[in-house]
């Protein structure tokens, strides 16, 4: 029936990173319509705490796992836990993703290119793109077994349709080698979902498995005033988002709602990537 078409019920559904700012707000959306949110994340304190949150409010069966995702064994092991315990696992949500950190020294700024880390490069590649991977391939083979198969969807970012603008962190009176940018991994990485993707959507299709990107503009998060003026007048809806504004777009992407998207890349950023 049309009004259950975006229900979630006796939906298993992974989510990695489960405990941040936006998989928080994955989680709490698939709960409400009835799914069981599955989540991962490194504080199993968090996690816990998390998972009894939202059993509580929405009587669920939630649990979770601390869980490195880069670690293939441990990927494998929960997986297979999750068949034994649930029977099957119908969703995954890859989430998970560095917020590119480096400490700058008082001569080098090391968020630029061409001082950035390889370390930290091979760091964030790892958890934002090897750790979707060990995902898809553990959990989402597990959903293809399933005989009505299910859904994944990668969280890429605007900023793995469009060059992020480091005229925004640009600061007066600071010289060039010194400016402040967005790292180079987080457009590697959020572009290289996109390419995940499109070739999940290809691959368990017989299988009945969707595989679909949500590209999230930036969201309200206490960023400074001037940073906050100068992004949303590139926004032409002239702000970010707000943090449960990408609930409805995930519950349709997981649900039977969306039962013929497959390969879609879906911008949800205020219009910011039309101009």
């Amino acid at each position: 029936m049309l009004k259950n078409l975006f229900r979630l019920d006796n939906k298993v559904i992974v989510i990695t990173g489960a405990t941040g700012l936006l998989g928080r707000r994955h989680a709490e959306a698939i709960a409400c319509y009835g799914g069981t949110p599955i989540l991962l994340d490194l504080s199993q304190q968090k996690i816990n705490d998390f998972a009894i949150e939202l059993n509580d409010k929405y009587g669920t069966d939630s649990i979770g796992f601390s869980i490195d995702i880069t670690n293939e064994k441990a990927i494998e092991s929960n997986a297979k836990l999750l068949m034994k315990k649930f029977g099957k696992i119908d969703g995954l949500v890859n989430n998970a993703a560095n917020n590119p950190k480096v400490e700058d020294s008082k001569d080098v700024n090391f968020s630029r290119l061409e001082n950035f880390p390889l370390n930290i490069w091979n760091d964030d590649i790892s958890v934002g793109l090897t750790g979707a991977f060990l995902c898809a391939k553990h959990y989402g083979f597990a959903i293809s077994k399933n005989s009505n198969g299910g859904s994944i969807v990668n969280i890429s970012s605007d900023l793995g349709l469009i060059a992020p603008d480091q005229r925004l962190y640009k600061k007066e009176g600071v010289a060039d080698n010194c400016q402040n940018v967005k790292p180079v991994t987080y457009s590697v990485v959020k572009t290289g979902l996109i390419g995940l993707t499109r070739y999940l959507a290809t691959y368990w299709a017989d299988k009945n498995v969707r595989c679909n990107a949500m590209c999230p503009g930036g969201v309200e998060n206490g960023q400074p005033d001037e940073f906050m003026k100068e992004i949303n007048a590139k926004i032409p809806m002239g702000r970010m988002a707000r943090p449960k504004e990408y609930q409805g777009t995930l519950v349709w992407m997981l649900s039977n709602a969306s039962s013929y998207l497959n390969g879609a890349i879906i911008p949800v950023d205020g219009g910011r990537t039309s101009w």
